[in-house]
């Protein structure tokens, strides 16, 4: 078993693999899609698709938790911001996505206090520091980052930390995965699943995609032998006609996940109706305060009025995100569209298709 990381970047290992990839694959298109935005910085930083068959082609899904946050969450947060004694605290990417009209950073400069944490707890602290202000934390992500927030709700319930709220959007991401399959935009021949949300919720949440759709699943690590041995799993399902769920990121993803860190979500969130950006509102999907913490739901605590979202013109993020087109095909992108000036979600995060496309190979190309 490997252990050490220079050994899945291990050439001879990997040139291995891929000889057994273009050995196997059948002779027809077979499209694959990532929905883990860590999986698209691995693909484009270590060119998967350059080292595969050309009939597999390689599609990024709605894997990253920011590019997934619609205009309408930003736009409530700006409005809650400019209340008075207020303070936002958010992870380093929400500052700088836009929202309908504007963007945290931009309304930052014009004097509203925005603060970055690195975790939930640190909100948590600025709370504890600030007992005169109400302190709102963005909670975005998948199950991944769920857990943690639903901790620092706890720990402010038990703490009695009243001015401490949590505006929730967070995501789970099975039934997403469902939206694309029946939306029939596209035409997918298997799933390479994400690693840290599977580390989380274990393996079993992917087996209605094998057994309802019968399309391969595999979970995978992040670097390029862990890619790379995923789709040769996935071409091996193909050709011998089965859909099953595949675990090959077994040294962090067990069977039945982390239950110490579903149970404590399950504890503190709800299922909920909620809208993804460029999917729309998908049932069930999202993840609510429980009314047991309702004090600390940003939701109830804040009165505003959020005027009608709206996207920057042109922008194709959504298209991108259900993997019907590429960051090449928008008009925008490289041009009105970079990273230090984002009009879409994509190109903000490190994880944003558009934003890893600039970075790996709109140079190159």
């Amino acid at each position: 078993m490997l252990k050490y990381i220079d050994e899945f970047r291990n050439p001879q290992l990997i040139r291995s693999i891929i000889d057994k990839i273009h050995q196997e694959c059948p002779d027809r298109t077979i499209k694959l899609m990532e929905v883990c935005g860590g999986h698209t910085i691995t693909i484009f930083k270590y060119g998967i698709q350059k080292l595969i068959p050309k009939s597999i082609e390689l599609i990024s899904g709605p894997g990253c938790p920011v590019c997934v946050t619609d205009n309408g969450f930003i736009d409530k947060a700006i409005k809650i911001a400019h209340l008075d004694n207020v303070i936002i605290t958010t992870f380093g990417d929400m500052i700088r996505l836009p929202g309908s009209r504007t963007s945290l950073q931009k309304e930052k400069g014009k004097g509203i206090d925005v603060r970055i944490c690195y975790s939930p707890m640190d909100a948590i602290k600025i709370a504890k520091d600030n007992s005169e202000k109400e302190v709102a934390f963005l909670g975005i992500g998948f199950e991944t980052t769920a857990p943690a927030v639903a901790a620092a709700i706890q720990y402010a319930s038990d703490n009695r930390i009243t001015n401490f709220s949590v505006l929730s959007a967070h995501k789970t991401m099975p039934r997403a995965m469902k939206a694309l399959l029946d939306s029939g935009d596209i035409d997918l021949n298997g799933f390479i699943c994400p690693g840290h949300v599977s580390a989380i919720t274990g393996i079993h949440i992917y087996d209605f995609i094998a057994q309802d759709y019968h399309i391969p699943c595999v979970i995978s690590g992040f670097e390029p032998l862990d890619m790379l041995e995923s789709i040769l799993m996935i071409v091996r399902q193909i050709n011998a006609g089965s859909g099953i769920v595949e675990n090959q990121y077994t040294r962090c993803v067990k069977e039945n996940g982390n239950p110490n860190a579903m149970q404590l979500m399950m504890d503190v969130f709800e299922e909920s109706d909620i809208n993804w950006r460029g999917i729309g509102v998908i049932p069930k999907s999202g993840l609510r305060i429980k009314n047991k913490y309702r004090e600390f739901d940003a939701n109830f605590k804040f009165d505003v009025v959020v005027e009608p979202s709206k996207e920057y013109p042109g922008c194709i993020c959504g298209d991108i995100m259900r993997g019907v087109k590429a960051p090449s095909d928008c008009k925008l992108f490289a041009k009105a569209c970079i990273p230090e000036d984002p009009k879409g979600a994509c190109m903000v995060s490190d994880e944003g298709t558009c934003a890893t496309y600039f970075k790996y190979v709109s140079r190159d190309s």
